[in-house]
């Protein structure tokens, strides 16, 4: 059953299964948004006229007893009905007759589709603030917790000055700070109402736009009918965006603890139950969480500019090709929710080695600090430094790591963790 067929028409079986694709497969994630969307729509139908108020009453609780086999998960799209837009109009024409082919007055598949998608993006990217921000709690409670913990710092990665457990996962937290800032900006562009949009040129019908977008809840309109549908792919690439920045945040956090746990550095380890061993070495505990959760980030920071392939240069209007953002995007959203939880998962289960920097091949990291203990003394910089670096040439160079003494803000004395988390908290009321 196609919403648009005609008498006498028919599709060629090869392009009917080509122009489908997976397209139903993704259309059951949105099955639930489709049922708010026609909610909201018969809703306004019946205030302005278009349906009776008793038309509108009865497709609205037939559209509400769909909406709960939905929630059960018994709801599909059977075989021969082309889309869930045909699937949730045909079940409410079978509960309700004849007033269930009303809903579709003053809609397109095209903004149908649009506001299925927004309102499945806008769920999608508040639930992955919510693991975001699950995460960055359990970084700031564990560095603190290990606040006094210290670690080799590298640059280039060579040994370069003292670090902390704490200033290490403290530096993550902040990181995911900005990341969210990013998914923010993306949950604003998605929370813009499409719907009464049409096909992207408005309608002769007297619809109520801004009843629709308080119904569905929205921030406000995309006002503009042929923006509206420009918004498709749009509004997709820019989720891509703050999803690609959690994932660059999450691939060097699994990165960075790949390399803590290998045996040449041995800052940290793992509970057997969530490590891998190897077929022949039975000494291996291998990191295949945090390599996986590298890779599957690693490949969701390609999605924008796969999706920016897909849609560039295309002329306003709709375009079928929109049709593949759903393939590209959907199953990169799961993958993203399952990493923020299993890195959860992960640092929960982590230990930390204590004592690391008493080991003898750490001790060059403490040369800045005896080149500034000179300094304070009043030795010149350049000249403390050269002191310094003949000591390191001669090996005679010692120091002693209890004379450390950091005090500025975001150093390993004063991690300034209540003031990142305070800069999370006035990005979170954003959404």
């Amino acid at each position: 059953m196609k919403l648009w067929s005609k008498e006498n028409s028919s599709t060629s079986a090869l392009v009917e299964q080509f122009t489908v694709g997976r397209d139903k497969e993704f259309d059951l994630l949105l099955a639930k948004y489709d049922v708010q969307g026609s909610i909201a729509h018969v809703t306004m139908l019946g205030e302005v006229g278009l349906m009776s108020k008793e038309e509108a009453e009865q497709a609205v609780a037939g559209l509400k007893e769909i909406a709960a086999t939905i929630e059960l998960g018994s709801f599909i799209i059977e075989e021969g009905i082309e889309d869930v837009h045909s699937q949730v109009e045909y079940l409410l024409t079978q509960k309700i007759g004849d007033v269930g082919k009303k809903i579709h007055s003053g809609r397109s598949r095209n903004d149908q589709v649009a506001v299925d998608i927004k309102l499945y993006l806008r769920a999608e990217i508040n639930n992955i603030k919510d693991e975001v921000k699950n995460l960055f709690d359990l970084l700031i409670k564990t560095g603190d917790q290990h606040k006094h913990t210290l670690l080799p710092g590298y640059t280039h990665l060579q040994i370069a000055m003292p670090s902390s457990v704490g200033l290490w996962l403290g530096a993550y937290a902040e990181s995911l700070v900005d990341d969210v800032e990013l998914l923010a900006a993306a949950y604003q562009v998605a929370n813009k109402n499409p719907l009464g949009s049409g096909a992207g040129y408005g309608s002769s019908f007297p619809l109520n736009r801004k009843r629709t977008t308080e119904l569905l809840q929205f921030g406000t309109l995309n006002w503009n009918s042929v923006y509206a549908q420009m918004s498709r792919g749009k509004t997709e690439k820019v989720t891509s965006i703050g999803m690609s920045a959690v994932a660059a945040t999450l691939s060097k956090l699994a990165m960075d603890c790949c390399l803590y746990m290998n045996q040449n550095f041995g800052f940290l380890s793992f509970p057997d139950e969530l490590t891998t061993g190897s077929s022949i070495m039975p000494h291996k505990k291998n990191p295949d969480v945090f390599e996986l959760i590298r890779a599957k980030c690693n490949r969701i920071q390609s999605i924008p500019n796969e999706l920016t392939l897909l849609i560039n240069n295309l002329p306003s209007g709709y375009h079928r090709d929109m049709q593949l953002t759903k393939e590209i995007l959907f199953p990169a959203i799961e993958e993203l929710k399952a990493c923020l939880q299993l890195m959860q998962l992960m640092l929960s289960n982590m230990k930390v080695k204590e004592n690391i920097l008493t080991d003898e091949k750490y001790k060059y990291l403490f040369s800045v600090e005896a080149v500034n203990e000179l300094v304070n003394k009043g030795v010149p910089f350049r000249e403390a430094y050269q002191q310094v670096g003949n000591a390191i040439n001669k090996g005679e160079f010692e120091y002693d790591l209890q004379q450390l003494h950091h005090t500025h803000e975001g150093s390993i004395g004063n991690l300034c963790n209540e003031e990142i988390t305070a800069e999370m908290n006035k990005v979170l009321t954003k959404f």
